[in-house]
């Protein structure tokens, strides 16, 4: 069982910066894949970022060239730093892991609110 614990969200003006975490329960070395989703209103869940145990990345197109995931082995912790937000990029943000072995299980955080408003 992974719990996942994520903070750093809030209401942010356009331009702006946020950088969020999600800290999980157990080594982030066993987990296979971590990073963040979001959801806003009426629309899906979508990808934002993710990063593997071996440290490579992939980013939704909506957010490349201006956010940025990274992690603290140490702390087990995975960072979203979130740079020139746009109002479109107003949605709760999940914290996601998936662990492979023995089987696959998915596992999500509470959410945090990211709003981006004038």
């Amino acid at each position: 069982q992974v719990q996942l614990v994520e903070s750093g969200g809030g209401l942010v003006q356009p331009g702006g910066s946020l950088r969020l975490s999600c800290a999980a329960s157990v080594s982030i070395f066993s987990i296979n894949y971590m990073g963040w989703y979001r959801q806003a209103p009426g629309k899906q869940r979508e990808l934002v970022a993710v990063m593997t145990s071996g440290g490579s990345s992939n980013y939704g197109r909506a957010v490349e060239g201006r956010f940025s995931i990274s992690r603290d082995n140490a702390k087990n912790t995975v960072y979203l730093q979130m740079n020139s937000l746009k109002p479109e990029d107003t949605a709760v943000y999940y914290c996601a892991a998936v662990v492979s072995t023995p089987t696959r299980s998915d596992y999500w955080g509470q959410g945090t609110q990211v709003t981006v408003s004038s």
